[in-house]
């Protein structure tokens, strides 16, 4: 398997992260969301401005993994909370986090979680949360060998559609 170079991204990748952002929202969800909601929010929430935004934003952290010649391929983003569910201090979100498929598995989704937790712990994070889609089987699996469990339940919005979002935390 190809090597994945991860390093925090800088204001130029903010169309790399579009794409990748779009492609994997995309990848994940079209089986499941209607297509005119679900296009609507990855232009949304996925375009070049959002990310310039994040990435700009001190409160927040997007690391960004790309091949050897320079291909992005995953990334994830660090935000202050903002989960409909009780809140400690000392958390952090886990936003986003993706790796397009071929680069899943092989040890490259462990190398990102890592990342992750050591840069919420050097923001002073004691706890990490995330949402995840229920049927996501296998994102569930791999938040809960990374030590994450259910705390709450969330709704996330594409367009007119409601979807349930479980709410998992991990201590650190």
């Amino acid at each position: 398997m190809t090597p994945i170079r991860w390093r925090r991204a800088e204001p130029g990748d903010a169309r790399a992260l579009a794409i990748l952002g779009g492609a994997t929202f995309l990848a994940s969800f079209a089986h499941d969301h209607p297509g005119d909601a679900l296009v609507e929010h990855i232009r949304s929430a996925h375009s070049e401005d959002y990310y310039r935004a994040a990435i700009a934003d001190p409160a927040q952290w997007l690391l960004l993994g790309e091949t050897p010649l320079g291909a992005p391929v995953g990334y994830a983003m660090l935000t202050p909370p903002d989960l409909a569910v009780p809140l400690e201090a000392g958390d952090i979100e886990l936003k986003r986090i993706y790796l397009l498929s071929g680069w899943q598995g092989g040890g490259n989704g462990g190398d990102l979680m890592r990342h992750v937790m050591a840069q919420a712990r050097s923001r002073g994070a004691r706890r990490l949360l995330l949402a995840v889609y229920p049927q996501n089987e296998g994102a569930r699996r791999f938040y809960a060998r990374h030590g994450f469990e259910q705390i709450g339940r969330v709704i996330f919005m594409v367009g007119a559609t409601s979807f349930e979002d479980l709410v998992y935390a991990c201590a650190l």
